[in-house]
């Protein structure tokens, strides 16, 4: 797995990924203004412990700016390009698990971002769910367990992967 100096997965993003969400950020800055302009005429409306308006346009501004901050860093951080061939399952492979030493209940998902979900139209799994930290790091024909939400231990064969082509 591709990691950062200080440890931390580097999240790979295909060129168009990466354009999408420049875009996306560039349309958010440039919606700033409107958003201040939504926020002063609310305020203007009169006592602002009631008006809900204005508090819409306020939680409105908050989520724009937290995307905002997310996507600079996101970009800021993200390695442009194919990933390198990984000899493990890894953030942006394409990997296929059968569950239970049933050969014939398999799944096959991208483990990766959500950001990169738009762009197919596999089932993706964050690195970060329980499916996704027990599989980080496993070769094909690595059996591993992990508990899912509702506290059942699940027990998956890694039977194959290989990095997402886009």
């Amino acid at each position: 797995m591709s990691t950062t100096d200080r440890g931390t997965p580097v999240t790979w993003l295909s060129q168009d990924a990466h354009d999408r969400l420049q875009a996306e950020l560039d349309e958010l800055i440039a919606a700033r203004p409107v958003i201040a302009a939504e926020i002063n005429a609310r305020r203007e409306e009169g006592d602002l412990r009631e008006n809900g308006g204005y508090h819409a346009a306020r939680e409105e501004q908050g989520k724009q700016e937290h995307r905002i901050s997310y996507l600079k860093e996101l970009l800021r951080t993200a390695q442009v390009g194919d990933a390198p061939t990984a000899d493990a399952v890894a953030p942006g492979t394409v990997v296929t698990i059968h569950f239970d030493d049933d050969a014939d209940d398999t799944e096959t998902f991208l483990l990766g971002s959500r950001e990169i979900a738009a762009t197919t139209d596999l089932t993706v799994y964050s690195p970060e769910s329980a499916l996704g930290k027990a599989i980080l790091g496993a070769r094909n024909g690595d059996t591993v367990t992990y508990t899912a939400p509702s506290g059942a231990d699940i027990k998956v064969t890694v039977v194959k992967f290989a990095p997402f082509e886009g």
